[in-house]
């Protein structure tokens, strides 16, 4: 809970029509199940079933529900939970759908619909009436002062962040919900109370306002509709529950389930989902975003204080993805990376078209980077309905270069119809280091950063001299890291692959493989899957004797899967280092590993301390290499992680990392 982590549960108990002493023991140990869950919801009108129809204008039947709610709170007192539950409540000689918000045993708040529905198969407007916003003090259920009225939030006084509203069922399908007024006066999560009758699609559309709800409001949304029990007379109640945070389903129990609906010996059974929903992604989001303003005090709300005990809360139920920037389905996966090759190429054909270029230059290493960048120039010559022939692509072997890259990068040139073109740089590279006096038997960093100039200046120069654009290979990763030397792989005219981070690169190349085969083009196919399998690699050390790369990148600035993971919960989240730490511990730590599939998406596994090794590294690097990026050429921006300093990122070069590597230190 001090990461921000809060257990949420939506549940359907199994209810009987207006038998209420049924409905609250059902009630209860729907409660009492929900182990660890620090916010309950509970369908609408749960405590008499929702389809109680005029039975609701039956004294004895409303006696029973308030006495009902009484020994609810009784049963629940001693459950460290925030609890809400439907319950019809008279005020005034009227009668409303109401939701009881309980904590420790003490009534907080009776929230009411406000939005009655008297059309197709509900006549609910025959027995309730609307709710007001405004709020009032009545007696219910042997509380003498509950706050009555729909303006309410519950705002946790242990928990920093924790902010909760109802709305009920309706209420989520009008124009404008009674949640976004909630919302904008501080709510961060909302939960709704719900009878909602299945129908052929419905499920579909409530799926989708649920989660476009939460994305709108960036909160998250918990929802409970009532389910077994409800009277079938004219429709069926599914019990369909979800939990969505900020756009995406966490969490759902489908409708209409195929489970046991009635437990041995007729105790009481429930369904439901319980998940766990991140506040501190919630409050970064809001902060980033420019456009959400909240104002409690504009709003009229009342704010009722209730207390949690802090604890750890385990992340059973929330799926920490270890490869945040590649979906894990195959097909949402290739939709993705259509898109963004979409992106990149229609971004650099408008580069091309706008500075008259006939001709892209492009440095081939026969590594992932490289064809990458290489595929994207074919595509947008493709859209150009230029030849291909006008790509350049220059192999420049130097002193690491392997005979494995060497032949691949020709002969993925050669299979895209490209122009290649073999310049080597040994030679000039000896007399730079004659003149500027450095032993070439000396392979520090002098040594591999003037093969890695020497190449880009051979690639300005052609630029120059053919009248075409230098074509940038580095990617999103390497920017992050700085793994770029200055003024050379760092510099380009355009820097396609600016915005795609490494883990991704893969797949992006893996999906034109797929996509070469598809249509025939078996040299292409072949050549990209020896890529595919080449190690990560700048090649600026000698091979090994047999001829095999001898540096490995991984080896020297740590495995991408964790600095993609890292980079996305540190830019896209906002994370502190201690979350950080622990959420990649819940990724990497052998919950969700696995061996190499088809799709090359295996997840690694990683100790804590190796863990705390690469973050440190990640951090350090992250820091200290900024003044690379606050020159970076322009490149296209293809997902919600950028470091462009005309867009995403605005970072002093000069920012001292002492305060996330202190907190680092404070976990040992």
């Amino acid at each position: 809970m001090r990461d921000g982590f809060i257990r949420v549960a939506a549940l359907t108990p199994a209810v009987r029509v207006a038998d209420v002493e049924h409905n609250v023991a059902a009630c209860a140990e729907a409660v009492r199940s929900a182990t660890g869950a620090q916010v309950i919801v509970l369908p609408e009108l749960a405590i008499t079933s929702y389809t109680c129809e005029d039975l609701f204008w039956q004294d004895a039947l409303l006696r029973a529900a308030e006495e009902g709610l009484a020994r609810f709170a009784e049963l629940t007192a001693d459950v460290d939970a925030l609890v809400f539950v439907g319950v019809p409540v008279r005020v005034a000689s009227k009668l409303y759908n109401c939701a009881a918000v309980l904590c420790a045993g003490e009534l907080l708040g009776l929230v009411p619909k406000r939005n009655i529905p008297t059309y197709g198969e509900f006549y609910e407007g025959r027995r309730f009436s609307a709710g007001p916003e405004d709020v009032t003090l009545v007696s219910f259920a042997g509380y003498g002062e509950v706050p009555f009225g729909s303006s309410q939030l519950f705002e946790c006084d242990t928990v920093p962040g924790l902010i909760v509203a109802a709305e009920i069922c309706e209420d989520l399908w009008v124009p404008n919900p009674p949640s976004t007024a909630a919302a904008l006066a501080g709510a961060t999560l909302v939960v709704n109370l719900s009878a909602s009758n299945e129908l052929v699609g419905k499920a579909d559309y409530r799926r989708g306002l649920v989660s476009s709800t939460s994305a709108r409001l960036v909160c998250a949304y918990a929802y409970a509709s009532a389910g077994w029990g409800e009277s079938t007379q004219d429709v069926v109640y599914g019990g369909h529950c979800l939990v969505a945070e900020n756009g995406r389903v966490l969490g759902e129990a489908a409708p209409l389930a195929d489970e046991p609906l009635v437990q041995a010996g007729d105790k009481p059974a429930s369904t439901g989902v319980t998940t766990v929903i991140d506040l501190g992604l919630l409050a970064h989001d809001r902060l980033r975003m420019s456009t959400f303003d909240v104002d409690p005090a504009a709003a009229g709300f009342v704010v009722s204080p209730f207390s949690l005990c802090v604890r750890q809360t385990p992340l059973v139920g929330r799926f920490v993805d270890p490869h945040p920037f590649v979906p894990a389905d195959p097909a949402r996966r290739a939709e993705r990376c259509e898109s963004i090759f979409a992106i990149q190429a229609h971004g650099l054909a408008k580069r091309l078209a706008h500075t008259h270029s006939r001709r892209a230059v492009i440095g081939v290493s026969g590594g992932l980077d490289s064809t990458l960048a290489l595929l994207v120039c074919a595509r947008a010559f493709d859209l150009l309905g230029m030849e291909r022939s006008g790509i350049l692509a220059i192999t420049m072997p130097g002193f690491g270069t392997t005979d494995r890259t060497h032949d691949n990068a020709r002969a993925m040139s050669e299979a895209l119809g490209c122009e290649l073109r073999e310049i080597g740089i040994a030679a000039a590279v000896r007399q730079h280091f004659a003149d500027i006096g450095h032993d070439e038997a000396d392979h520090s960093v002098t040594y591999e950063n003037a093969q890695a100039r020497e190449r880009t200046q051979i690639l300005m120069d052609v630029a120059n001299r053919e009248g075409g654009l230098v074509v940038g290979t580095g990617d999103l990763s390497e920017l992050a890291l700085g793994w770029a030397t200055y003024n050379a792989d760092h510099m380009s005219m355009y820097g396609v692959n600016a915005g795609v981070p490494k883990t991704l690169v893969r797949h992006l190349v893996r999906y034109v493989t797929d996509d070469a085969r598809t249509h025939g083009n078996a040299a292409l196919a072949g050549v990209l899957l020896d890529v595919l399998d080449t190690p990560v690699s700048p090649e600026l050390l000698p091979a090994t004797g047999d001829g095999k790369i001898s540096q490995k990148t991984e080896d020297l600035v740590g495995p991408y899967e964790l600095h993609d993971f890292f980079l996305y919960q540190v830019l896209r989240c906002g994370f502190a280092p201690r979350k950080v730490y622990r959420l990649a511990l819940e990724a990497f730590g052998g919950r969700y590993a696995s061996g190499a599939d088809a799709d090359d998406a295996a997840v690694g596994t990683y100790d804590a301390e190796t863990i705390m090794k690469w973050l440190r590294k990640f951090y350090w690097r992250f820091f200290s290499q900024q003044f690379k990026r606050s020159c970076l050429p322009d490149g296209p921006k293809v997902g919600s992680v950028a470091v462009s300093p005309r867009g995403d990122l605005r970072m002093p070069s000069d920012a001292c990392v002492n305060l996330w590597i202190r907190e680092l230190d404070e976990l040992g």
